[in-house]
């Protein structure tokens, strides 16, 4: 049974996404090619957002950020900072596991692009609406990227103008809950310099430091 945060592996919300699925499932029927769930346990005090899965990642593996980029320095990250444990191998069976944080997505299916749209993002919001719910001792959320920023806000009734967006921003939504925005961890913004890793270590670390004040 799917759980009430999690779309069914058929979900119809979304004609676009939809479609798109299909047509990768004829093209690539050994990927997942369905919504993607969130990974980790619902005990954790941090939940990390991202966008959506990406096309040769996620969306093939089954595993939020895992086989692509962004997914190599997350992962690498969390173990460096002791989120994570074992070995991160771009896939779903690589035996990694996460210690207090959970990572999940804004739109649970691959968008054409990369890029969903507001409708296909306000389709999903209730699965993020109902995770965030589900979760007794979060604490601290890590926006990665400003469409998941935007995401989390709206799953938890914030206005977006008194929230606004930077790389390393500290947003305290509620007694007990702060958001931390972070550029996202794709290889377009680690080439450009946009983001480096030590940037995105920093934004980790102050999670980690959020979670110390708060237990």
């Amino acid at each position: 049974m799917t759980a009430p945060f999690e779309p069914a592996c058929d979900c119809l919300l979304c004609p676009r996404l939809l479609a798109f699925r299909l047509d990768n499932r004829r093209k690539q029927p050994s990927w997942h090619n369905a919504p993607v769930p969130a990974f980790g346990d619902l005990s954790s005090r941090l939940l990390i957002v991202g966008l959506a899965p990406g096309l040769r990642g996620a969306n093939a593996t089954g595993r939020p950020f895992t086989g692509d980029w962004a997914g190599d320095l997350l992962y690498d990250t969390l173990l460096a900072q002791g989120l994570a444990h074992g070995h991160y191998g771009e896939r779903r069976d690589d035996g990694l596991t996460l210690s207090d944080c959970r990572v999940t997505n804004a739109v649970r299916c691959v968008p054409p692009g990369n890029r969903p749209t507001t409708a296909e993002a306000k389709a999903c919001r209730p699965f993020l609406e109902k995770e965030i719910a589900a979760m007794p001792r979060l604490s601290v959320i890590l926006a990665i990227g400003g469409f998941a920023h935007d995401s989390a806000l709206a799953a938890l009734g914030a206005r977006k103008s008194a929230h606004p967006f930077a790389h390393g921003a500290e947003h305290a939504l509620k007694p007990g809950l702060v958001m931390v925005d972070s550029y996202h961890c794709s290889r377009l913004n680690t080439n450009t310099g946009r983001l480096t890793a030590e940037m995105f270590a920093a934004v980790v670390t102050r999670c980690r430091e959020l979670l110390a004040r708060n237990s």
